[in-house]
Order: structure tokens, then sequence, then C-alpha cells
């Protein structure tokens, strides 16, 4: 999103005039820099990997497995006494 140092506000480009003027001061606002961000150009494991930027090195955390395995646990059980059993 284009800055204006001289009234210290974000526009959105749409805001800005035809020229790509700031609409209260008149300053000449740079251009974006880089692409659009699309659905198509989005990559969510890159977006969630962080400052890191290793992909490959998350993991699922460790109490995210273990919720898993009760609530398999947990569900077993009520699925059992369904069937009278405990």
């Amino acid at each position: 999103m284009p800055w204006c140092e001289d009234c210290a506000k974000y526009f959105a480009p749409s805001a800005l005039n035809d020229d790509g003027t700031c609409p209260s001061c008149g300053r000449v606002l740079p251009e974006k820099q880089g692409a659009p961000i699309t659905a198509k150009n989005l990559d969510l494991k890159q977006l969630a990997a962080g400052e890191s930027n290793d992909v490959e090195a998350e993991k699922t955390p460790w109490h995210f497995k273990l919720m898993l395995v009760l609530l398999a646990a947990y569900l077993g059980w009520r699925f059992l006494q369904l069937f009278g059993v405990g």
C-alpha cells in the first residue's frame, strides 16, 4: 500500500488520484512493490514458515498429536458405551 510521508497515512491504490498522487497533499507516491497477491501465487506453507523460511522444518506440535490421541480414545470409549460395554 502506498505511504504518504507528508500526511503520515497509507492509501489504498484506488484512493489515489489517477496520476498516482496523494489525494490530500498531491505528493507523488511510489509504486507498489512486487506483484499483487492472488489465490494462484499465495503459498500458505511459505507463509506459515515465517521468518525462518524453512518449510520442511515445520512439524506438528506434540500437544496437537496428544490431543488427537486423547480425542480418539474418548470417542472410542463413547462408541463402546453405545453397546453397553463399560
